[in-house]
């Protein structure tokens, strides 16, 4: 994109260091809360009178609004102002933060945790905007590499801080604990980040982001209170098919549009299509295998939140290490169909093994293995993105991926929290039941990977085909 600021190059080194610095900050931030809220998730539900699989929609919510939220918030950026726009983007998650740790009540828990994903959907995409514009391109990679190594240090101690302030304090403190971070944040893009615009930007497709985004609002709905209102109810089928039909009107506006919120040429892209539906599964059975996770341990093992925390710990690392592996494969020009489909294979394996494993060696290595390969598959979507796109698409096509991965992680997070619903309310116990789901999630992830060896020629020829 054409900036209308000074070149990178003209950014001295240590103002360099203080872009990182800030950026990196936020983002920590918002990876340790992303992953925090899964320990004290039961001990939120209790005090708040509801179900654990109710406040799955305190997760649920925040990735939803985290997807439909991050393309726009991009441009945004480029609209407004970078410096100005990450600055909404940090003061809006930590106010936001602040509302989550006051509420009194599931409903406004919920709410809060909206406010945040948009505060996140801005800071996210604009963050690695205002690095982009302060390095140069040779020097851009490795600022990028060192925001995310930052971030995924959250990700790693995420659900241990969790459950350590959940079971030494209050849950509460889980959201307080973003305050301080959001200040230093702030504090830190005040000082060292310079205002930057795209002069070249366009307006926000208002009314494709309203169809969208209502569109998939309306069907996750749907789909949670299907087994309350009944699956063939009148309310269930007429909120499914007015999100369908929002769905498809979303398609029929971006088709028109001038300037269209996503660019449908990717979807012609077969290539693009299957290495980003790829990554929609890894993160799909990621995101549900926490969920899970976190009720075994604490509702069926009866561990506190700490010691379910000290469990989640190796998976979180290998997370972590996942994100930082599958960068180096993609530096190394690594073809998307053998990383991820060697790592869905693992993930597939790895999830077979929760669905019948219970001693704890085998289920803390088998959790281990499956956050390492799904990790690796959903971290390598966006690389692997732009090996099968031209260059002038790049952004775009890492950006829908990315809002497609947390989308359908936060899609499943819905649909797995009613399926289990659905299968203790059939007489199942919910550790048959948790397990029964974590053998589907097996071979969705086995069967994601057979079709990916399948399409390895298309892949290749996609790879090969992607030039500048």
């Amino acid at each position: 994109m054409a900036s209308s600021v000074a070149e990178p190059a003209r950014v001295g080194t240590t103002a360099k260091r203080g872009v990182v610095a800030a950026v990196a900050v936020a983002v920590f931030c918002v990876d340790v809360d992303f992953f925090a809220l899964n320990l004290a998730l039961p001990a939120t539900a209790r005090e708040l009178g509801v179900t654990t699989t109710n406040l799955q929609w305190a997760i649920a919510v925040y990735q939803l609004t985290l997807a439909s939220f991050l393309i726009p918030g991009g441009r945004l950026g480029d609209l407004l102002g970078r410096k100005r726009v990450l600055l909404a983007g940090i003061g809006i998650f930590g106010f936001a933060s602040l509302l989550c740790g006051a509420s009194q009540s599931a409903e406004m828990l919920i709410c809060a945790r909206f406010v945040q994903g948009l505060g996140a959907s801005l800071l996210f995409p604009v963050g690695i905007s205002v690095i982009s514009n302060a390095f140069s391109v040779a020097e851009r990679g490795k600022a990028i590499g060192n925001v995310y190594g930052i971030g995924a240090i959250g990700t790693a101690v995420g659900p241990f801080v969790g459950g350590l302030l959940t079971d030494l304090i209050d849950w509460r403190w889980v959201f307080f604990f973003n305050v301080p971070f959001a200040l230093a944040a702030l504090a830190l893009t005040v000082r060292n980040v310079e205002e930057s615009r795209d002069a070249s930007a366009h307006g926000i497709d208002v009314r494709g982001l309203v169809a969208v985004t209502a569109g998939i609002a309306a069907i996750t709905y749907a789909i949670d209170r299907g087994s309350t209102w009944g699956w063939l109810s009148a309310s269930t089928l007429v909120l499914a098919g007015a999100g369908v039909a929002l769905l498809f009107a979303f398609l029929a506006i971006e088709h028109r549009v001038r300037f269209p919120l996503v660019d449908l040429d990717l979807f012609r892209n077969v290539p693009y299509v299957v290495v980003t539906s790829a990554g929609m599964i890894g993160n799909l059975a990621f995101c549900l295998m926490l969920l899970l996770s976190t009720i075994y341990l604490q509702q069926v093992r009866d561990l506190s939140p700490l010691l379910a925390g000290v469990v989640f710990l190796g998976p979180a690392l290998a997370n972590a290490a996942a994100g930082v592996l599958a960068g180096r494969l993609g530096a190394r020009g690594s073809l998307p169909h053998h990383v991820m489909g060697a790592a869905l294979a693992i993930g597939a394996v790895a999830l077979f093994g929760l669905s019948i494993f219970t001693g704890w060696p085998w289920y803390i290595s088998a959790f281990t293995l499956a956050a390492f390969g799904l990790g690796i598959t959903w971290a390598y979507a966006s690389v692997g993105t732009q090996a099968v796109v031209p260059e002038s698409m790049a952004g775009v096509a890492s950006g829908v991926t990315l809002a497609g991965a947390v989308g359908a992680g936060g899609l499943a997070v819905v649909v797995g929290a009613t399926m289990l619903e659905v299968l203790t309310a059939h007489g199942n116990s919910t550790t048959d039941a948790i397990q029964i789901m974590m053998a589907v999630l097996a071979g969705l992830a086995a069967l994601a990977a057979v079709g990916l060896a399948s399409c390895g020629r298309v892949i290749g020829a996609g790879t090969a085909g992607a030039a500048p």
